[in-house]
């Protein structure tokens, strides 16, 4: 599949005006996707780097690359969108670990995005995303617990997991107090000490 962007007229650029736009760091990209921003600096680069991406996932089959490309596919971000080959890309990166694929295929197996609900295969993917630490899916791993989701048999590790977390955005810190707080209230009080003492 190629993927070559429209013409600078097509995108209501003056190309005189283009300036080139370097390859994005490993590091640079895995922060923006963590903030939920890589699609939006793929569109602000003004979709200059839609053949390098391309190239990336698909022959260089880089994880953060991989997850880029399936959600530039998925959504038609600077191509025409295609989700079934976005959720493969998708995959592709989940089963190479990338913790914000696993959360995001877990998200869309969860809330029927994309693809059919499929709770069990959520579950799955939110827990393994969770337990390498990505922020996000340990706050939405215990909002699925308190839905009843997973078994009490996971709370006392979801518990350690959100609570060991450092988070410094104040909203999403009370968030995850506000979580803990429900969470906690299903658990024996020995429970919660045991999840607090993990290392």
């Amino acid at each position: 599949m190629t993927s070559t962007p429209s013409g600078g007229g097509g995108l209501g650029i003056d190309s005189r005006n283009l300036q080139a736009v370097p390859l994005y760091r490993q590091d640079e990209l895995l922060n923006w996707i963590a903030q939920g921003r890589h699609l939006q600096q793929v569109k602000q680069d003004r979709c200059q780097l839609t053949q390098d991406i391309e190239v990336r996932a698909e022959v260089m089959k880089v994880p953060a690359y991989q997850f880029l490309w399936g959600d530039m596919l998925a959504w038609g971000v600077c191509i025409k969108p295609n989700a079934e080959l976005g959720v493969k890309f998708m995959w592709d990166a989940a089963n190479q670990g990338l913790a914000p694929a696993l959360e995001q295929l877990g998200r869309y197996y969860w809330k029927g995005i994309l693809v059919q609900k499929d709770l069990v295969r959520a579950e799955t993917l939110m827990r393994e995303a969770a337990r390498l630490g990505f922020q996000r899916a340990q706050v939405e791993w215990v909002e699925m617990l308190l839905q009843g989701m997973g078994s009490p048999l996971d709370y006392e590790e979801a518990y350690h997991w959100l609570h060991s977390t450092v988070i410094g955005d104040k909203a999403q810190h009370q968030r995850a107090a506000t979580l803990l707080s429900r969470l906690g209230n299903r658990m024996p009080a020995n429970a919660i000490a045991r999840a607090k003492a993990m290392h």
